[in-house]
């Protein structure tokens, strides 16, 4: 449905670099993340998939039609939801709507079938500007006029970013509804708990792919032991650990650190609880704990 190939994109006379040879291609019906935090590089992308800019080098195809060359087949097939709420905030929710089903040639009533698990909570609230609504719901109404038209391939960039967590499930709730139609779903996100819910991800940072396959098998490709270190002093503990000759790769996560160790011989745990006593941490904890996609995306960073 989408295949990428070595494509790339620079601003200002070639300074700055927000995609590099970039590579991967997504399947019929699939949902397909690409993760990365803010700057990776995933807005370029998206706005180079859905004919809004130009690449510099490489390139791509949307349903088979080259995003240069057949634009205009591309637009009439894809949908697109930016990251910026991007609707007219002065009509109501059924006036964009209309406006949105009008531009496609087509009409609320032949595509409710598809927006109407999400409509139906938007639509008490019909008469109301979209500029007036919460952020949960301008994402549910943006979602739905990039639908509007039955799109065969969505593209949503960054759709959850700045909605509360309820939102944010309910949303996935909804993607995962509308791919089990037989859409094809390409979704960025900086929200690396949210990869798990893709069927494929792209691990993204520098303008650059760092991994692209499931979530379980970058999961089950950590090479090393994963600790959970924890004490009363976690900031000391932190520069302490990073300071250790046998520390690979020591990070914040959540109330524990995430350690891994150069060598796991059968006396590193023991050296290592030596090694913090000798600087007075006392109360350490040492677990072994399962890695998440974070963890992973951290150990592919150069």
């Amino acid at each position: 449905m989408v295949t990428v190939n070595g494509i790339s994109k620079s601003f200002y006379d070639g300074k700055v670099q927000a995609v590099k040879s970039v590579s991967f291609d997504v399947r019929s019906g699939e949902l397909f993340g690409v993760i990365g935090p803010d700057g990776a590089g995933k807005t370029t992308l998206f706005r180079m998939l859905t004919t809004l800019l130009l690449p510099d080098g490489g390139s791509a195809s949307v349903l088979e039609f080259d995003i240069v060359k057949d634009y205009r087949k591309i637009r009439r097939h894809a949908g697109y939801m930016p990251g910026r709420f991007s609707l007219y905030q002065d009509l109501t929710v059924e006036e964009n709507l209309n406006f949105f089903a009008t531009l496609f040639g087509t009409s609320i009533a032949e595509n409710y079938h598809l927006i109407r698990d999400i409509y139906i909570q938007i639509e008490p609230f019909k008469t109301r500007r979209a500029g007036k609504l919460s952020g949960g719901m301008k994402q549910k109404l943006a979602l739905c006029c990039a639908l509007i038209h039955q799109p065969r391939v969505l593209f949503l960039d960054e759709p959850t970013t700045g909605v509360d967590p309820v939102s944010r499930k309910e949303f996935w709730e909804m993607l995962k509804r509308l791919k089990e139609q037989g859409i094809t779903i390409l979704v960025s996100t900086p929200y690396m708990d949210e990869a798990t819910r893709c069927d494929r991800i792209a691990l993204m940072q520098y303008g650059e792919i760092l991994a692209v396959d499931t979530p379980a098998s970058i999961i089950n490709k950590y090479p090393e032991t994963l600790y959970a270190v924890k004490s009363a002093e976690i900031p000391r503990l932190l520069s302490d650990l990073r300071q250790y000759d046998n520390t690979l790769r020591c990070f914040s996560f959540g109330e524990h650190l995430h350690l891994s160790l150069r060598k796991e011989d059968g006396n590193a745990l023991d050296e290592l609880q030596e090694y913090l006593y000798g600087r007075d941490h006392r109360n350490v904890s040492i677990t072994d704990t399962t890695p998440t996609i974070e963890d992973c995306f951290i150990r592919l960073l150069k």
